[in-house]
C-alpha cells in the first residue's frame, strides 16, 4: 500500500533481531551490491537510532532522517522499499493529521543462507561479475584441513555436567531475543495451483507441497523466468518415490532446463534493471530524461518484450542479451541503450554479430551507464551521416561545363581545304 510520505511524520525504530559486526559485514558485502549503497546507508542509520541496548529508538521526524542521511524524500522512500524488498525492514504506519510510521529491523541472511538461496545469488553474481563472486564466497567459506590420523576427544554435556531438579520453568520466552529473518517475497506470474492441479494425485502429493517447497518453486519460477508449462514439466521430473517434490532435484532440473536453453550460461540480470549505483539522478521533465529513466529502470527483458509488442524474446534474442550481460558483463541499463541502437540502424534486427561487435567495443571503452552509452551512439550516428555526406559530394566541374560556347560556321574554302588534307593523310 503506497501512503504519501512528509518530512513531518514520524518513525520508531524496533530492533526484531540480534544485529552484530558480522551483520554488518555481510550487509557490506552481499546485500550493498544488490540494493545500492543508499538503502544501506538508511539501514545503518536505522541501526544506529536504536537505544544503548539496541531494542528500540525514541520518536524521530522524516525530516531528522533526511538530514541525518543527507536524502531527498524520494530516495529515502526508495532505499526504504527495497530493504522492504529484500527482507531487512518491515513498515508500519498509523495514519493520522501526521502519520507515524514503526520501522522493523531484520537480520541479514547468514551467507550459507544468502547462496542457497537462488534469487539473492544469482542477483550478487550479476551485479559484480563472476570473478568478484568467487572472491566473495571465497571470503566466507571455510577452509579445509585434512583431519586425517586425528582423532575427536570433544567431551558431551553429560560428561561435563550432572542435572538435577531445581523446579524452575522456561515458560515465558517466546518474547526472548533471538535472530529474525525475512525471506525474500517475489511476485510471479505463474498460477500453482493450477500447474499443480494438472499432476494426478497418484504422482504428487499435492499436501506435501508446504510453504518453504511453494516458496522455492515461486524463486526458482521467478529468476529462470519459467512459464506454466515449463514448470509443470520441471515439477513431474523432480517428484521422487515418495511422490513428494524433491527440492534439491527441482533446483537441479531448474537449472539445467536453464542452460540447455541458454547454451550452457548462468542466468543473469535480463530481468532485472540497471544497478542502482549506475543510475542517472535526472529530473528535469526532457524527453532525454524521460528516455535515460526508462533504460535504467527496466530490465532487458521487459525492455526488448516492449520492442515486440509484448510478445516474449526469443530464445535467439535472449541468449544474445545473456552473452551481453555474463560474457561482456554490460549493465542493464546499458544492454537497453545498445538494444535500441541496434534496432534502430539494422531494420528492427538482433544479428548477433553485428550486436556482439558493438558491445566489444562499448566494453574497451568501459562504458557502464546509460548516459555514456547514448552519448556514443550520437557519436556513432553522427559519423554515419557525415560519410554518407561525404560520398555523395559532387564532383567539380571544369569552367566551361553548361556554358554557352559561340559556334562559328566554316567557310566553303575552309571545308575544301580540310578535305584536301584528309585526302592527303590517307594516300588518296
Amino acid at each position: 500500500m503506497k501512503v504519501n510520505l512528509l518530512p513531518a511524520d514520524t518513525y520508531i525504530v524496533k530492533n526484531c533481531t540480534i544485529l552484530d559486526n558480522e551483520s554488518r559485514n555481510i550487509l557490506l558485502k552481499l546485500y550493498q551490491p544488490i540494493v545500492g549503497g543508499v538503502a544501506i546507508n538508511l539501514y545503518l542509520t536505522l541501526w544506529s537510532d536504536l537505544d544503548s541496548l539496541s531494542i528500540i529508538s525514541v520518536e524521530h521526524t522524516h525530516h531528522s532522517l533526511m538530514t541525518k542521511t543527507r536524502l531527498k524524500l524520494e530516495d529515502l522512500l526508495e532505499a526504504r522499499e527495497k530493504l522492504e524488498a529484500i527482507g531487512l525492514l518491515k513498515s508500519f504506519v498509523k495514519k493520522d493529521s501526521v502519520n507515524n510510521y514503526i520501522y522493523e529491523l531484520y537480520s541479514p541472511l547468514d551467507p550459507f543462507e544468502f547462496f542457497s538461496n537462488p534469487i539473492l545469488s544469482v542477483a550478487l553474481q550479476s551485479n559484480v561479475g563472476k570473478r568478484d563472486y568467487d572472491n566473495i564466497l571465497k571470503f566466507f567459506s571455510i577452509p579445509k584441513i585434512d583431519l586425517k590420523g586425528y582423532e575427536e576427544i570433544t567431551a558431551s554435556f553429560s560428561d561435563t555436567f550432572d542435572t538435577f531438579d531445581a523446579g524452575f520453568s522456561s515458560d515465558n520466552i517466546e518474547n526472548i531475543r533471538k535472530v529474525n529473518q525475512i525471506d525474500v517475497m517475489v511476485s510471479s506470474k505463474i498460477d500453482l495451483n493450477g500447474v499443480l492441479s494438472q499432476i494426478p494425485e497418484e504422482i504428487l502429493n499435492v499436501k506435501s507441497v508446504n510453504k518453504d517447497v511453494k516458496s522455492l518453486i515461486y524463486k526458482l519460477s521467478f529468476i529462470y523466468n519459467l512459464n506454466d508449462d515449463e514448470l509443470l514439466e520441471l515439477i513431474r521430473n523432480s517428484i521422487n518415490e515418495k511422490h513428494i517434490i524433491d527440492k534439491n532435484l527441482l533446483r537441479k532440473n531448474s537449472q539445467n532446463y536453464y542452460s540447455f536453453e541458454h547454451m550452457g550460461s548462468s542466468p543473469s540480470l535480463i530481468y532485472k534493471a540497471q544497478p542502482e549505483y549506475l543510475r542517472t539522478r535526472v529530473s528535469d521533465g526532457s524527453k532525454r530524461s524521460k528516455l535515460i529513466y526508462t533504460f535504467e529502470t527496466t530490465s532487458p527483458y521487459d525492455y526488448l518484450s516492449g520492442k515486440n509488442k509484448g510478445v516474449r524474446p526469443s530464445k535467439s534474442d535472449l541468449a544474445i542479451i545473456d552473452e551481453l550481460l555474463i560474457d561482456y558483463e554490460l549493465n542493464q541499463g546499458v544492454v537497453n541503450v545498445l538494444i535500441d541502437y541496434v534496432l534502430k540502424i539494422n531494420n528492427n534486427k538482433l544479428t548477433k554479430n553485428f550486436v556482439l561487435a558493438i558491445a566489444s567495443q562499448w566494453k574497451r571503452s568501459n562504458i557502464t551507464t546509460v548516459p555514456e552509452a547514448m552519448e556514443l551512439c550520437r557519436k556513432e550516428n553522427k559519423g554515419k551521416k557525415t560519410i554518407v555526406k561525404k560520398s555523395l559530394k559532387k564532383e567539380e566541374k571544369p569552367d566551361w561545363y553548361n556554358k554557352n560556347i559561340e559556334q562559328e560556321e566554316a567557310s566553303e574554302e575552309e571545308i575544301a581545304a580540310l578535305e584536301e588534307k584528309i585526302n592527303k593523310a590517307l594516300g588518296r
